[in-house]
């Protein structure tokens, strides 16, 4: 699996959402000046963020978005499995016929591991929580 975009600015988005939690609501619009990214496509992205319950909208002039539950309680193997989909390394490992299938589901696993137990206020804590678009994920 190769984590597009969607994932990636997904993830931005959360972690950035994350750094302002409980100080109220964030216009994308600013998520996307501060990263260089498209406004429009983090548009696109909210509303599985939304409908997901990861995060709320808020409208109004001082509107935007806000997580809905804590950074502690998310973490980055929501984010990625809501828009990418399922975490696999190769497509077909559930083939006994695949060589090497026990490396793959090793693989796999550690990869889900590593996400499922990255919170957002991992990354959000971390140095290289937010300039993820600098890098192409693979897995």
């Amino acid at each position: 699996m190769r984590i597009s975009t969607k994932g990636r600015y997904g993830l931005t988005v959360v972690v950035e959402l994350g750094k302002n939690y409980g100080e109220g609501p964030l216009p994308l619009r600013r998520i996307a000046e501060e990263h260089n990214l498209s406004e429009a496509y983090l548009e696109q992205l909210i509303p599985a963020l939304r409908n997901s319950g990861i995060v709320k909208s808020v409208r109004g002039a001082y509107g935007g978005y806000k997580l809905a539950k804590p950074p502690a309680e998310i973490t980055a193997g929501d984010v990625i499995r809501l828009l990418e989909g399922p975490i696999q390394v190769v497509e077909g490992i559930d083939d006994d016929k695949v060589p090497q299938q026990s490396l793959w589901n090793r693989i796999g696993d550690a990869i889900r591991e590593v996400l499922d137990t990255t919170t957002i206020k991992d990354l959000v804590e971390s140095d290289e929580s937010t300039d993820l678009d600098g890098y192409m994920f693979y897995i």
